[in-house]
C-alpha cells in the first residue's frame, strides 16, 4: 500500500513537469500559457514556437505517461498500480503542482499511458486519430476520437483487465472535459486548424 501511494505521488510529480512551459521559457523566455490558445501542450507549442519544440514537447509528454505506467507495474504492481500511476501522471500534466495547477489537456501523456497499458488498441485508435487529423487538420477532433475509441478497442481487442477499461473510460471523460471549449469552437466552425500559427 505504501509503495503504491509513493508510486502514484511520484507519477503525479512527474506529470507535473510541463515540458511545454519549460521549453518555451528556455527557447523564447515566454510563458506559453500567455500565447496562442493559452494551452500548455504540444499543439500550442507547435503553433507558437515551431516544429522542433512542438515535437520535443509531444515526445516528452508521451514519455511521462510511459514512465508512470512502468513505475506502477514494477513498484505498485497488480492491475490497479499501473492504472493509478498513469492517471496520476495525466492529472499532473493537467494540473501541475510546479506551475500553479494550470497545465495542458493531457492528450500526449494519455497516449503514453494508454499505449503502455494496451499497445495494440492504442495503436489502432492512434492511427484512426491521425487519419482524422490529416483529413480535417483539427487536432482536438483527433484527440477526442482517440479518447472515444480507446475503451471500445480495449474492451474488444485482446484480454486486458477490466481496470484498464475503467481507466480508458476515465481518460475519455477527462478528455472531453478538458476539450469543452474546443468542442464549442468545432460546432461553431471557429476551431484552429493544424498549421495555423498564432503568436
Amino acid at each position: 500500500m505504501v509503495l503504491t501511494i509513493l508510486a502514484v505521488l511520484i507519477s503525479y510529480l512527474l506529470g507535473s513537469l510541463s515540458f511545454s512551459i519549460l521549453i518555451a521559457k528556455w527557447v523564447k523566455g515566454i510563458d506559453i500559457r500567455n500565447y496562442g490558445s493559452g494551452n500548455a501542450g504540444a499543439t500550442n507549442t507547435l503553433r507558437v514556437l515551431g516544429k522542433g519544440p512542438g515535437i520535443a514537447v509531444f515526445l516528452l509528454d508521451i514519455a511521462k505517461g510511459v514512465i508512470a505506467v512502468v513505475l506502477g507495474l514494477y513498484v505498485a504492481g497488480g492491475d490497479w498500480g499501473p492504472v493509478l500511476c498513469g492517471l496520476a501522471a495525466i492529472a499532473g500534466h493537467n494540473w501541475p503542482v510546479w506551475f500553479g495547477f494550470k497545465g495542458g489537456k493531457g492528450i500526449a501523456t494519455t497516449v503514453g499511458v494508454m499505449a503502455t497499458l494496451a499497445f495494440v488498441p492504442a495503436l489502432i485508435a492512434g492511427a484512426v486519430a491521425i487519419i482524422s487529423i490529416a483529413i480535417t487538420r483539427f487536432v482536438s477532433l483527433g484527440s477526442l476520437i482517440f479518447a472515444v475509441l480507446m475503451p471500445i478497442f480495449i474492451w474488444n481487442i485482446g484480454d486486458k483487465p477490466f481496470t484498464y477499461v475503467w481507466a480508458s473510460l476515465v481518460v475519455c471523460v477527462l478528455a472531453f472535459v478538458r476539450h469543452r471549449t474546443n468542442i464549442v469552437k468545432l460546432l461553431q466552425g471557429k476551431e484552429n486548424k493544424l498549421g495555423a500559427r498564432k503568436g
